[in-house]
């Protein structure tokens, strides 16, 4: 139990390191796109402290922030609720693309980095931030994670170049980057 607990603070205490990380690897990319976002945490960093304008997407609604909260702040960010399956909606191209902590979540991850790569824009970034496989992480919420190899074989698959991956903060966290071709 007290290792659980220890746990669940260390990604408690690295997720603004990772938000900072993922705000320096986007850097210069203006139009910003957050798959799986969630709560729009990451999408509200990457307004507020980047000047970024950027679209989550998440299947669920429940947690979004409330739109009136944001207009007051003067945010520069859109919360949809669709599934990251699909994106014929959108109407820009991206500069990057970003996933943290979602892809193991979503049913067709292959199909989805699919669809990240078609909206991108040519040279455009794709950061995935996931949970390695057999780790702090699976053993606190049993979910299933990947391992680095099946990550970079599914970006590859969707059509990425300049594929990276490693592991972060304590090996817990997995890094994986790529672009999307010029052509």
């Amino acid at each position: 139990m007290e290792a659980i607990k220890l746990s669940e603070i260390f990604f408690d205490k690295i997720k603004p390191r990772l938000h900072e990380r993922i705000g320096r690897k986007l850097q210069g990319d203006k139009h910003v796109l957050d798959l799986g976002c969630g709560n729009c945490e990451l999408v509200r960093y990457l307004a507020e402290t980047r000047g970024r304008q950027v679209i989550g997407i998440d299947i669920s609604s429940e947690k979004f922030p409330r739109y009136k909260e944001l207009a007051k702040a003067g945010v520069n960010i859109r919360c949809i609720r669709k599934d990251a399956i699909n994106l014929e909606f959108l109407y820009e191209t991206m500069d990057a693309v970003v996933i943290m902590w979602a892809l193991h979540e979503m049913e067709q991850p292959l199909s989805v980095l699919q669809e990240a790569h078609r909206v991108l824009r040519p040279g455009g970034k794709v950061v995935i931030v996931e949970f390695p496989r057999n780790l702090w992480a699976q053993k606190l919420w049993n979910e299933n994670y990947y391992t680095s190899k099946e990550l970079t074989s599914f970006l590859r698959k969707a059509g990425f170049k300049d594929i990276r991956a490693k592991q972060i903060e304590r090996k817990q966290i997995l890094w994986v980057n790529g672009r999307r071709g010029t052509n």
